[in-house]
């Protein structure tokens, strides 16, 4: 019993064919969807960047499939729209809707003008920001002062089902954070000793709900082609924290990325022509625990991507649908 979800990535595909994308994703088996929010793509070969939440709305409204996105409040988004943003879409689809409430990026939020804060404080702000969400989803009225500012905040349009907030974690020690407030567990494919260290991390410290992996891939009829498709297009992600946090414009991922090598690619996305082998991968993801795999072909047409694995690897896994998710308020 596996969620098997189409991971929407707004960095590199304009929303209007995103839209139709996972659209295609539904009627080929895929049970679920997730989606980036950014400002900016990760390189100049992306070159995208849609705003993820009117895109949620449409997706929700065109397809039945449940969503996640991944978001980070605090900076660039108040927590008090960030829940009205969660509340609206939970009541408009109940039971359909999670976010995924991170620490950030600085080439995402630094755009407002404030200093962008070291991990520490990040980390600080996000747990502020999540008790100010939950709080306002609740019915509260909420004012705050700390971190983030609130002043006499209240939700008038509340959701039936309040939907799950998510813990993003791409190391155990977040994970075990995570653990005292969120939901449910996310992070994306690693190697599997450093995935079990994150999932037990998470579960040992009392961390509730499904687990959720996003894993990021490359599909072509020869392996050749799908490395060439994996290197110019995900090669700036491949680097470990701090980078990624600290690294403000898409030029200077640029310039850190020209070096990287196919190889150095191939141990961040899982690359092969071969179906079989991708549907073993997932197979062992599954088999590790992980209750919802998200899957982002990381090339800019999906199409291909969507057909081939609708027909030759999701019906190895069996996919269903995410349980209904949350409580009622």
């Amino acid at each position: 019993m596996t969620v098997i979800g189409f991971h929407c990535s707004h960095e590199q595909i304009d929303p209007a064919q995103l839209l139709k994308d996972v659209q295609h994703a539904e009627r080929a088996g895929f049970t679920a969807g997730m989606s980036s929010d950014h400002f900016s793509p990760w390189s100049e070969r992306q070159g995208e960047s849609g705003f993820a939440w009117a895109f949620l709305g449409a997706a929700l409204a065109t397809t039945a499939l449940p969503f996640g996105v991944v978001n980070a409040p605090g900076q660039r988004y108040h927590p008090a729209i960030i829940a009205q943003a969660v509340a609206t879409l939970a009541q408009m689809f109940p039971g359909r809707f999670w976010a995924a409430l991170g620490s950030g990026e600085a080439s995402n939020e630094r755009i407002t003008g404030q200093v962008w804060p070291r991990k520490e404080v990040r980390d600080a702000r996000l747990v502020e920001c999540v008790d100010v969400i939950r709080r306002l989803l609740r019915g509260e009225e909420v004012s705050h002062e700390g971190l983030v500012e609130v002043n006499r905040a209240r939700l008038w349009t509340l959701p039936e089902v309040v939907p799950d907030l998510v813990g993003p974690a791409v190391t155990p020690q977040t994970a075990a954070r995570h653990a005292a407030w969120a939901d449910g567990l996310i992070t994306v494919n690693q190697p599997p000793d450093k995935l079990r260290q994150i999932l037990d991390a998470y579960r040992e410290a009392g961390g509730r709900g499904p687990a959720r992996l996003q894993i990021h891939l490359s599909w072509a009829r020869t392996d050749d082609e799908a490395m060439a498709i994996a290197h110019d297009q995900w090669r700036n992600n491949v680097f470990d924290p701090p980078v990624p946090w600290d690294t403000e414009t898409v030029e200077a991922f640029d310039v850190v990325g020209s070096a990287v090598s196919a190889e150095k690619v191939g141990g961040a996305v899982r690359v092969s022509a071969d179906l079989a082998r991708h549907a073993e991968w997932l197979a062992e993801y599954v088999e590790q625990g992980w209750e919802e795999l998200y899957l982002h072909f990381v090339g800019k047409e999906q199409a291909g991507f969507i057909d081939a694995f609708g027909e030759h690897v999701l019906p190895q896994l069996s996919p269903t649908a995410p349980s209904t998710s949350a409580a009622i308020a």
